[in-house]
C-alpha cells in the first residue's frame, strides 16, 4: 500500500504487509506507528510481527492501538510524542489511514500547530473526511 504525504515528515497507510514494512527504510522512513487493535482483522500481522520486522529494518517502531470513537486524551498524547521524539519520517498506519490521519490532527491540535480551522482545511487538501477530528476536540475541549 502506497503511503499518502501528510507533512513533509509523516506520512500514513492502510495496513502493510511485513515485506512492505520490511521496505519502509529504503523509502526514507525512520519510525513506524500501528494504531490497529491486536486482532482487527483476520489475517493482520501481529504487533510483534510489525515490530520485529521493523527493527530488523532499522525503524523504531511504536504501537498505539485505537479504536476511532474511543481515541482518549492519552492516545493523543502518546501520538504526540512518538511524533515529537522519535526519528523521522514517520509513517503511521491502521486499516485504512484514516485513524492514524485522525490521531496526527488530533496532536498538531494538542501541540498548538493545528486548529479546527486548520484541521478542516487539512482533510480537504487530503480528500479525507475530518469532521471525527474537530468532533472529538468539541467532546474533550481542546483547542
Amino acid at each position: 500500500m502506497a503511503p499518502i504525504p501528510v507533512s513533509p515528515t509523516f506520512a500514513v497507510s492502510g495496513q502493510l504487509s511485513l515485506p512492505e514494512i520490511a521496505e519502509l527504510a529504503a523509502q526514507g522512513y525512520s519510525t513506524l506507528i500501528n494504531n490497529r487493535p491486536e486482532g482487527e482483522a483476520p489475517g493482520q500481522p501481529t504487533s510483534e510481527a510489525e515490530e520485529t520486522t521493523a527493527k530488523a529494518a532499522g525503524l523504531a517502531y511504536a504501537h498505539i492501538p485505537v479504536r476511532g470513537p474511543a481515541i482518549t486524551p492519552e492516545d493523543v498524547e502518546a501520538f504526540r510524542n512518538v511524533l515529537e521524539t522519535a526519528p523521522g519520517p514517520v509513517l503511521a498506519h491502521c486499516a485504512s489511514g484514516m485513524r492514524s490521519l485522525v490521531l496526527y490532527a488530533l496532536a498538531e491540535a494538542s501541540a498548538g500547530r493545528l486548529d479546527r480551522q486548520g484541521i478542516r482545511a487539512l482533510g480537504e487538501e487530503l480528500g479525507a473526511n475530518l469532521s471525527g477530528a474537530v468532533a472529538w476536540l468539541d467532546r474533550h475541549g481542546s483547542p
